[in-house]
C-alpha cells in the first residue's frame, strides 16, 4: 500500500480513523502532529476553529491517517 510508504513527520495534518470516546474524540477529527513519542508513536494536538487545544493525544500510526493538501507526485518504483 502506498500510503504505509508515506512517513508521518512532525507538524503533519492527521485525522483520526477510529473514535476515542475516553479523549472526547470521534472519526474524523483532525490533529496536527506536535511530537515525535516512539517509532510509529506520535504525540497529536486537536485545536478549534479559534486555534484553542482541546485535545493532545499519544496515537499510533494505525489510529491516524496523513491528509494531503495536493496529490503527491508518485515515482514507479512506489507503485505496486
Amino acid at each position: 500500500m502506498i500510503e504505509s510508504l508515506v512517513k508521518i513527520k512532525l507538524l503533519d495534518v492527521v485525522a483520526l480513523n477510529t473514535s476515542l470516546p475516553e479523549h472526547n474524540l470521534l472519526v474524523g477529527q483532525v490533529g496536527t502532529i506536535v511530537k515525535l513519542l516512539a517509532p510509529d508513536v506520535y504525540e497529536v494536538e486537536f485545536s478549534d476553529d479559534q486555534r484553542q487545544t482541546y485535545a493532545i493525544s499519544p496515537l499510533h500510526n494505525s489510529q491516524i491517517i496523513r491528509l494531503h493538501y495536493q496529490a503527491p507526485e508518485f515515482r514507479e518504483s512506489l507503485l505496486p
